[in-house]
């Protein structure tokens, strides 16, 4: 069970040789551990972010409105995601023994920024592990990697995109 903590009670039984009732008391009442499953946490916007978002949107909309199906040609949205390589099927599988007082073991989540246009993705870009999206990131990330790449993908961006032109 150290080497690996997923392991159910009939797998440490027929391991062991003893019956599963035996293995779940042994684990929970004398060693104390418990089944724990990884936790997500999903992010919360504060009131004044959601009125933000509000506002660019409504913006957005009067821009669109304004000039109709070419405004949305030039948009490109960039965001972070964070990408999970193998998310198991089932809680079940993913769940370890740990004992009582142990925190919940955390997901590995790598992260990436994506650029998005009319016409799907547009480019992406891996961060380093541990680091964290702040707008000197995202500047350096949008000079150094999605600018080529939106170049590279709209040849006549500079028409109508002036500050790509640089």
């Amino acid at each position: 069970m150290e080497e690996d903590g997923r392991k159910s009670c009939e797998e440490i039984a027929h391991e062991a040789n003893m019956s599963t009732a035996s293995v779940f008391r042994i684990l929970t009442q004398i060693l104390q551990k418990r089944k724990v499953a990884e936790k997500w946490v999903p992010h919360q916007l504060s009131e004044e972010q959601k009125a933000a978002r509000k506002r660019v949107a409504e913006e957005l909309l009067r821009r669109y409105e304004a000039e109709g199906e070419q405004f949305l040609s030039r948009i490109v949205a960039v965001d972070e995601t964070w990408i999970l390589y193998s998310e198991p099927q089932l809680i079940s599988q993913s769940s370890q023994w740990k004992h009582a007082t142990s925190l919940r073991p955390k997901k590995l989540k790598p992260m990436r920024i994506m650029a998005y246009g009319k016409i799907g993705l547009i480019a992406t870009d891996r961060m380093p592990p541990g680091s964290t999206v702040i707008a000197a990131y995202y500047r350096k990330c949008l000079q150094d990697v999605l600018r080529r790449k939106i170049r590279q993908k709209f040849r006549h961006v500079r028409s109508w995109c002036p500050h790509f032109a640089r």
